[in-house]
């Protein structure tokens, strides 16, 4: 087990590159399940929750060959609808992923009940059954597997309007659908980037998919998909992590390898603090003083403000002159990561899905714990903001989803190192 020890207290400089977008990852890769061929996958990001879908699509019988250190050859004609080993499916999220591509594909799914980060219980998957229902499977939950069998062998299409929405449920329902019979409409559909992303993936191997990145999307089913070359898009809420860091510990750096307008709804909010945010074609620049104002923010589905950002510019505001309010509107409890917060010295406060955040002069470091992904990296940004060093656990949340975060933040002039520890040092509740 590692943890981070980080010297806090030194402006940041230099030049950050942004990997590929995990959250198009890890739908774009349970994907190529559905080709025929073999699919070179490009920009994937070295994190791992990539290396556990990797690991359960080859225990399926997929072929992995790596050509570089962010490509991958996936060739999926020998993989078989057999369950695949139960403790990592039941790791991560995506996992669900495999239920929708395994459908659309063999027409039957036998997959465990998604892991992920814990906000508060398990991730409902309600809407994904109903859609996969509407689309002609039998679904039933046994024994921690969701086992899915389409009845007459393939699913059809449908008209599945989301109750609320749902980035997951839609990834799975346009898998299911890419090979369904007919033509399925998916109404009040999430918007993400990477929603975008998946479905230029599958229309690039012959999929008919229209109308990605709108409320309304429009599958037409077809009988292959084939093999071909993609490159994921860069990782719109790494890019917007580093970009709070620089906010909070101040100094100059420029995020490159990004699409500037997924960062639209961060940029904004980080300008209303009183940081400088200049545009380029694939990069931002970005600079602070480190002395921040106030500012309020309500999480939405995009194109508002991103839930995965919470933490992190919630952090920062720890810092900021004035009083901020923070509202969750996706997530019942995602701020477990405040009482780590509070032993570094902030003035925060929770009531339901709101927070109250009083501004402090500066954080003090303190031995903090990583209790999900996304909060996992707000401490990182508070120890480097913070004055004297700051010991992080539970770091194998943050290397679920940022690559090299050690080694980036390093070349940017941070004090941040990790190191060994023992094991009961890094005891953070295993997710369910």
């Amino acid at each position: 087990m590692t943890k981070y020890i980080i010297k806090g207290g030194k402006p940041l400089h230099g030049e950050i590159e942004i990997s590929g977008a995990k959250n198009a990852a890890v739908a774009i890769i349970p994907a190529a399940l559905m080709v025929s061929g073999t699919c070179r996958i490009e920009n994937i990001p070295q994190i791992s929750d990539v290396t556990m879908l990797l690991n359960i699509i080859e225990m399926m019988g997929g072929d992995i060959r790596t050509v570089d250190r962010h490509t991958m050859d996936i060739d999926c004609a020998g993989v078989k609808s057999v369950p695949a080993d139960f403790e990592l499916m039941h790791k991560i999220r995506a996992s669900y992923y495999l239920i929708g591509a395994l459908l659309g594909r063999f027409g039957r799914a036998e997959v465990a009940m998604p892991g992920g980060c814990n906000f508060g219980g398990v991730r409902p998957i309600d809407q994904h059954i109903k859609g996969f229902i509407a689309m002609g499977a039998d679904v039933s939950v046994r024994n921690g597997m969701v086992v899915a069998q389409a009845k007459g062998g393939r699913l059809r299409g449908a008209s599945i309007y989301l109750d609320v929405v749902s980035v997951g449920a839609t990834i799975n329902l346009m898998l299911a659908a890419s090979l369904a019979q007919g033509v399925t409409y998916i109404e009040n559909a999430a918007k993400e980037p990477h929603i975008v992303d998946l479905a230029n993936f599958l229309n690039s191997m012959g999929a008919d998919i229209r109308g990605a990145g709108t409320n309304v999307i429009k599958i037409r089913g077809v009988n292959e998909l084939r093999g071909g070359f993609y490159s994921t898009i860069p990782d719109q809420i790494e890019a917007g992590t580093y970009l709070a860091a620089v906010a909070g510990a101040g100094g100059e750096v420029l995020i490159k390898n990004v699409i500037p307008k997924h960062l639209n709804c961060i940029t904004v909010k980080l300008e209303e603090m009183g940081v400088s945010v200049k545009k380029f074609g694939d990069s931002v620049l970005v600079s602070s003083d480190g002395k921040l104002r106030a500012t309020n923010f309500k999480t939405m589905p995009y194109p508002g403000f991103p839930t995965d950002m919470q933490p992190q510019l919630a952090t920062i505001l720890c810092l900021a002159k004035g009083t901020s309010t923070v509202t969750e509107g996706v997530w019942d409890n995602r701020y477990k990561y405040t009482d780590e917060l509070l032993k570094m010295g902030a003035n925060i406060r929770v009531e339901g899905r709101t927070a109250v955040i009083d501004g402090v002069s500066e954080f003090t470091g303190a031995h903090i714990k990583a209790c999900d992904l996304r909060a996992g990296a707000a401490m990182v940004i508070a120890g480097l903001c913070a004055n004297g060093t700051t010991e992080v656990t539970g770091v194998n949340y943050i290397e679920r989803g940022y690559e090299d975060i050690v080694g980036k933040l390093r070349a940017v002039g941070a004090d941040i190192i990790s190191v060994q520890c023992a094991d009961d040092e890094n005891e953070v509740r295993d997710i369910v």
